[in-house]
């Protein structure tokens, strides 16, 4: 195992040794770092430039996550056979290390920053989405860059009751709980994940154990932190300041910035009122320049930045101190909703969802097994029957934008809303259509993720897909100075923005199905937890009560121009028989009926799935399959076609791929020479299966023993005459 000179560990809990290593790989990276359990291995380094660009008025960090297929002994799969851009499961982890890492830096450091990290090794039980932070931070740790405090990140999961700390993939398959929380030494940092409709309280208690697990992993950072020497952080340029120019600002804009925003204006009316009083300041400090007081684009350039501080302080201390927010709502106040379902003609089911000034609309689609999505990492791959995707066009925010393709936010978004929707969704073995899901956001002012949730359970409904309770998402926003805090639901976009949380909460009447927190200040106590998941509740509960109006439940079956899928198990044996020697049975199927079929071996089962556009066409299928691998039985009577005929009878297929004969004796109680006029090729009857030839194995067929034995005539002579 790759060893490196300075080492640290840290037992997990049940046995399982994690090291954190440095001082051997990528000497040249500011901080590098492996972090190793089992046969995983994660390679992670950190890179901060010296100085920052000139003008830089942000903090430009760069998370990537990447996995190595040959960590897992495997060569990609791409014409290339090289590892592209990074996958949505990738971006995902990448963003959780991010979201984690970036309140770690001072307010004031404007350097870029790049953090790296990969999977070098692979082991196909540990999951290293969990590790891969720990890792992050531990380069972090271990360098100059000036960072705040060490934090970490773990997995915790509730199986079979416990809780269990980083769980391996067979155990997590049997959770019902899965968060990933990130934390330091005193705060929470970072939530996100899912679960099967726990309690708030259940939540609680899982962070609790999280944080504590956390704490091990904080003090083993600090320990190889003192091994490499690391006393200091390096010193870097502070942003310029004016403090004349920053007086200046706040006396001409804090009245009227108050003035605007308490006056429950529009997010556009309010974004041109704020927008007219920046130029109107702009103006005014550049009528009022002098020799002594000079007004420069640098003047110009920190203006701007304090105009937006006084903007953050004023809204913040309206709604700390006078319980008023942008749009006049009460602290716990939902906006205005409207939703209907059934909206478009085509898609196999649609909601448009409202709240306020967000809005989706959202489609599904109803597909075959062919449709699944093939999900791969460098452990794994695996195919999906559940798949949303969630788009975000400029033109919701009113902006002019290059449309690229999908972002890291729309990957995240769209991550969130599937996970909270996959808790209701039927297993694969009741529900036999791979389902996707497509949020459109057309308007957004604030938390379009959770329209996509609300949105997407009602158009599941309306599809017909047997979704049992509606799934409804709320986002909650917190506002703290010193002692006084308020906690916010429903956040509109500038809520967010100047806000120190955002905390977005999904689930159904019963309990929470998913769960994405990111903190932006330090000290969230577990009592404004608390409150926010309570008062979290209280939206969603409110939230629910008007979808169940809209669609109380789903509809029994799938609309008309959907297609339709049938799902038949039988015994493996069958499995060849259906299929036929280089598939010529099911092509032969498929090609008569018009209908899809997949056939796989599941839990040493044949499972068949059909699908098809018209009712018609999958009932054929589905008969034709029964008849492959129905077993005949004496006595019972079938529906046959004759396929010739010759002398001695007629061969019929009373089972599809199975033939019998129906000697002339057994055609009609009368006595036959010939069946020339009385039976051709293509005729249909009914024939009861009477046995078979013990010789040859054949099925004999009759078809007299379903017709009534004619009563014989009396004859002269007989007894019954003479009386």
């Amino acid at each position: 195992m790759l060893q490196q000179p300075l080492r640290t560990t840290f037992d997990l809990g049940d046995g399982r040794e994690v090291a954190i290593e440095t001082g051997r790989l990528a000497r040249q990276a500011d901080g590098s770092v492996t972090v190793s359990v089992g046969k995983a291995v994660l390679l992670a380094t950190v890179v901060a430039n010296k100085e920052p660009k000139e003008g830089q008025s942000f903090f430009p960090l760069t998370v990537d996550y990447q996995e190595k297929f040959a960590s897992a002994g495997r060569i990609p799969g791409s014409f290339f056979k090289r590892e592209g851009r990074l996958s949505d499961y990738e971006v995902l982890i990448s963003r959780l290390i991010d979201r984690a890492l970036r309140p770690l830096f001072p307010d004031d450091y404007f350097c870029e920053v790049q953090v790296l990290v990969t999977l070098i090794s692979s082991d196909p039980e540990i999951l290293p989405d969990a590790l891969a932070c720990l890792a992050a931070s531990a380069a972090l740790a271990v360098s100059d860059v000036p960072i705040k405090e060490i934090l970490s990140e773990v997995r915790v999961a509730r199986i079979n009751g416990a809780f269990k700390i980083n769980p391996t993939r067979t155990e997590l398959e049997t959770a019902d709980m899965d968060f990933i929380v990130a934390a330091t030494e005193k705060n929470l940092m970072m939530v996100e994940g899912e679960s099967q409709e726990c309690s708030e309280a259940d939540l609680v208690a899982a962070l609790g154990v999280a944080h504590e697990a956390i704490r091990v992993q904080i003090k083993a950072q600090q320990e190889l932190r003192d091994l490499k020497g690391v006393t200091t952080k390096r010193e870097y340029t502070l942003p310029a300041i004016n403090e004349a120019v920053k007086e200046r600002v706040y006396a001409f804009a804090s009245d009227k910035v108050y003035e605007i925003a308490k006056s429950k204006s529009a997010k556009h009316d309010r974004t041109d009122q704020f927008k007219a009083l920046e130029e109107e300041l702009l103006a005014k400090l550049v009528e009022e320049s002098t020799e002594e007081l000079p007004f420069t684009d640098v003047e110009k350039r920190l203006a701007k930045k304090y105009y937006h501080d006084v903007q953050y302080d004023v809204v913040r201390d309206m709604v700390l101190n006078d319980r008023i927010r942008l749009d006049g709502r009460q602290l716990d106040e939902i906006r205005p909703l409207d939703m209907e379902v059934d909206v478009l003609p085509s898609p196999h089911g649609s909601a448009l969802f409202t709240r306020g000034e967000t809005q989706s609309i959202t489609t599904v689609t109803l597909g075959t097994g062919l449709d699944e999505l093939l999900i791969e990492t460098a452990a794994s791959s695996k195919y999906s029957k559940f798949i949303l995707h969630y788009n975000f066009p400029p033109f919701s925010t009113g902006e002019v934008k290059m449309m690229r393709g999908p972002g890291r936010r729309e990957v995240g978004h769209g991550n969130l809303a599937m996970r909270s929707l996959k808790q209701m969704m039927p297993a694969d073995s009741e529900f036999g259509y791979t389902v996707r899901v497509v949020s459109d956001i057309l308007e957004s002012n604030g938390s379009s993720s959770m329209a996509t949730v609300c949105a997407g359970s009602l158009a599941l409904m309306d599809a017909g897909v047997p979704f049992p309770k509606h799934v409804a998402g709320i986002a909650m926003g917190l506002i703290t100075k010193g002692e006084k805090f308020s906690i916010l639901s429903d956040i509109l976009g500038d809520e967010d923005h100047l806000g120190d949380m955002d905390f977005k909460v999904t689930g159904t009447r019963e309990g929470i199905c998913g769960v994405q927190m990111d903190i932006k200040v330090d000290g969230l106590s577990m009592e404004v937890m608390t409150q926010a998941l309570e008062q979290a509740k209280a939206g969603r509960l409110h939230i629910l009560e008007h979808m169940y109006k809209a669609i109380p439940e789903a509809r029994e079956e799938v609309k008309p121009h959907a297609p339709r899928v049938v799902k038949m198990f039988i015994d493996k044996e069958f499995i060849g028989a259906v299929i036929g020697p280089g598939g010529k049975v099911i092509q032969e199927i498929q090609r008569e009926t018009g209908a899809t079929i997949n056939i796989e071996e599941v839990n040493n089962m044949g499972e068949i799935s059909i699908f098809g556009v018209e009712k018609s066409s999958v009932s054929k299928a589905e008969d034709w399959i029964k008849g492959i691998v129905a077993v005949p039985v004496v006595g019972d009577v079938y529906d046959a076609t004759v396929k010739s005929v010759v002398a001695f009878g007629a061969f019929v297929e009373f089972l599809p791929g199975k033939q019998g004969l129906v000697h002339i004796s057994e055609v009609s109680w009368k006595r036959l020479e010939t069946l020339e006029g009385l039976v051709k090729e293509g005729d249909s009857m009914k024939v009861k299966l009477i046995g078979t030839d013990p010789k040859s194995g054949k099925f004999k067929l009759s078809r007299k023993a379903l017709i009534p034995k004619p009563e014989r005539k009396p004859e002269p002579g007989d007894d019954a005459a003479s009386q």
